[in-house]
């Protein structure tokens, strides 16, 4: 089988894209960028960015509200989720969860929404993509609270929490993606929890245009950027760059796996 780079997490809808989205797509074809997933931040950005997905054989979506974005409809529900989920290309639900760092929407509103997307995640099958920051205790007790009442599949998008957190969503069976952070300087604790990540559920991703890697730290991110993940994520593990990519990719295809597999 030959393997492919897949970058799990692109925001191609952003307006840093609005000019030039088609030579960034071109140029992550050209850098050997197999697959994208590009994120629903809103509802209210889903049509936008499923028609990217529509449009590009290589490229799918998810669908949901980012915790920034929370306040947008404070009572959206997993039914209207699971509605939007149906469509072709949808293979997510997110990215959704909780920011207590920036609190551009009210913490009691952002686990309110937080909770909705659970529901949608478990009655429709598909992953959950979740952002989490300075929130890992409320974090962790929704998501255990949830996966009780019935369970459903767990990204930890771009992880940079704390260890405790990533022990209890490990316990939930979460994967994890790695991002360009983990080549940043000063992210030796974030190297630290990438170590101990389950082997079988780790995948990559770059969050672009945001957190663009070393050696572009500085740049607006694109896809095209994705190998200098692959590279780091080698060296923290102590893999090949060769297994890092058969690893990844297989932990990919279990999660999301409305994708069929070439």
């Amino acid at each position: 089988m030959s393997r492919m780079l897949i970058d799990s997490h692109v925001n191609l809808h952003a307006p840093q894209f609005a000019e030039d989205r088609d030579a960034v797509i071109a140029r992550a074809r050209e850098a050997g960028i197999g697959l994208m997933v590009t994120i629903c931040d809103k509802v209210s950005s889903f049509e936008a960015v499923h028609a990217i997905a529509m449009a590009e054989p290589d490229i799918w979506c998810t669908v949901g509200t980012h915790p920034h974005e929370a306040k947008e409809d404070p009572d959206l529900t997993a039914a209207r989720l699971v509605e939007l989920a149906s469509r072709p290309r949808v293979i997510g639900i997110g990215e959704c969860g909780l920011d207590f760092h920036y609190d551009l929407s009210p913490r009691d509103v952002q686990a309110r929404v937080f909770r909705q997307h659970c529901v949608a995640a478990r009655e429709s099958g598909l992953p959950l993509v979740v952002h989490t920051r300075e929130a890992d205790e409320v974090m962790a007790e929704i998501l255990e609270a949830e996966h009780a009442a019935g369970p459903f599949k767990i990204l930890m998008h771009c992880y940079t929490s704390g260890p405790e957190l990533a022990r209890r969503a490990a316990a939930l069976g979460a994967w994890f993606s790695v991002s360009g952070i983990a080549t940043f300087k000063a992210a030796e604790e974030v190297r630290a929890i990438i170590r101990d990540m389950p082997a079988d559920r780790i995948i990559v991703e770059t969050d672009c245009p945001y957190l663009a890697p070393v050696p572009m730290r500085g740049r607006r991110n694109e896809p095209a950027f994705l190998p200098h993940i692959y590279d780091k994520l080698a060296e923290i593990r102590g893999w090949s760059r060769s297994e890092t990519e058969q690893r990844t990719e297989d932990a990919f295809f279990d999660l999301f796996d409305r994708i069929p597999r070439a």
